[in-house]
């Protein structure tokens, strides 16, 4: 069934990016060629999209994989409409030698390729960086691996979870003497597409001062890693291994999530000095504000017990609007640990334009914005993810300038 998909996208609310369709975008004229799969190739490829970036992804003639993952609608997923936005899908078999020719005239004329394959795999295709770059020396090359494309690791397949184990990232979450826990999120892809994100805008950059382009290598289990704050230098100077600490961070007090009467948490960060005394006044506890003590969070770290036990009681007595309120006019940082639910009713989220609406077969549905906001070039949704092959013909007779005999062959072939 052919899909019918809106292009033209409303923000919802009172966005004042709404109307960005004749706004020049940061990205506007680059040419990408995704021929990542999953999470964190394509993630880079829908960011730089967003900002104005022509991304061509390239498929396999089932399609991505992401298109069946989680929750489907018509036998698409939701996410696949948010992560293939923006992205103009042809369909190649890249293991055929047909397919690696028109993918090497696709590369040719880009200036980015990102891809998320094994180490070695675009090599066998005859699509690496080292053959590209005789052709094309422009050419930025955006590569997404587990490891690396060095080292003793870089071979190893390499997803998400089991680099966020390695990077030091799930050691610290969770609770002492518990098996670490992981966020319901493919935390490390999505990191990961960032990273590689940053590094082609990066190398963007560069080109234009030497005229060539640069491989751009990112690694999982580092694009993780970067994000483990002072755990290398406190081991490296002091031997100390940060550990989980729970709902708390270790070494700054109070900083915690609590339950409050209703049943819902509110986080609470009430580790500045000044912060701290208007916290337990409003809690009800102006002898700690006033402890000598607890001036300080040096102090504050050696009764961290004490200060949380009448934190906990003062938020149990309490619903979770009422603490947030007292809090809000003591000027002391609180919020609500929201589900998505929650985030569709926040005007906050809705004035600031988070929910972008698209159409499918005349169906509304909301993607999130993309971070961050630029106030002179900023990003928007074009069209949700469409039909695998949806942009096949017109980019391969426009931009290669083949034939329709010629595509038909190909069609016939399996390789498109």
């Amino acid at each position: 069934m052919t899909e019918s998909i809106n292009s033209s996208t409303i923000n919802s609310g009172n966005n004042p990016l709404n109307s960005t369709a004749n706004k020049k975008r940061p990205l506007d004229g680059v040419r990408i060629i995704e021929v990542g799969q999953l999470i964190a190739g394509p993630f880079a490829g829908c960011m730089l999209g967003y900002f104005g970036a022509e991304v061509i992804k390239i498929e396999p003639p089932e399609g991505d994989a992401i298109r069946n993952w989680r929750v489907l609608d018509n036998g698409t997923s939701f996410w696949w409409r948010s992560i293939g936005r923006n992205k103009k899908s042809i369909t190649l078999d890249l293991k055929h030698v047909e397919g690696q020719k028109i993918a090497r005239q696709l590369m040719d004329s880009a200036d980015v390729v990102i891809e998320n394959f094994r180490p070695g795999v675009m090599e066998s295709w005859g699509l690496g960086p080292e053959v590209l770059k005789r052709s094309n020396p422009r050419l930025i090359y955006a590569r997404i691996s587990g490891y690396g494309q060095t080292g003793p690791y870089a071979t190893k397949p390499g997803f998400a979870s089991v680099c966020e184990g390695m990077s030091g990232f799930r050691y610290v979450n969770g609770f002492p003497d518990q098996a670490p826990v992981r966020p319901n999120l493919s935390i490390g892809d999505t990191i990961s597409g960032i990273h590689a994100a940053l590094g082609i805008a990066l190398a963007l950059l560069e080109r234009n001062n030497s005229g060539e382009g640069q491989v751009v290598d990112v690694a999982l289990y580092e694009s993780m890693f970067n994000l483990m704050e002072a755990v290398v230098p406190e081991f490296s100077g002091a031997g100390v291994i940060r550990e989980p600490s729970g709902t708390t961070v270790t070494g700054i007090v109070p900083t915690n999530t609590y339950r409050c009467k209703n049943g819902k948490y509110v986080v609470i960060g009430g580790n500045g000095d000044s912060i701290f005394q208007r916290l337990m006044q409003v809690a009800g506890h102006p002898e700690m504000a006033s402890d000598p003590r607890m001036a300080n969070n040096a102090g504050r770290v050696q009764h961290e017990l004490e200060i949380d036990n009448a934190l906990a009681a003062w938020c149990m007595s309490k619903d979770a609007d009422e603490i947030l309120q007292l809090l809000e006019q003591a000027r002391v940082p609180a919020g609500p640990i929201y589900n998505v639910k929650d985030m569709f009713a926040d005007p906050h989220f809705v004035a600031r334009g988070m929910f972008e609406q698209v159409e499918i077969n005349g169906k509304p549905l909301q993607l999130p914005a993309i971070a961050p906001r630029l106030t002179q070039t900023p990003g928007a949704t074009d069209w949700p993810g469409g039909e695998i092959g949806s942009h096949t013909q017109d980019i391969l007779q426009t931009l290669l300038g083949f034939s329709p005999e010629r595509i038909a062959q190909l069609k016939s072939a399996g390789v498109i």
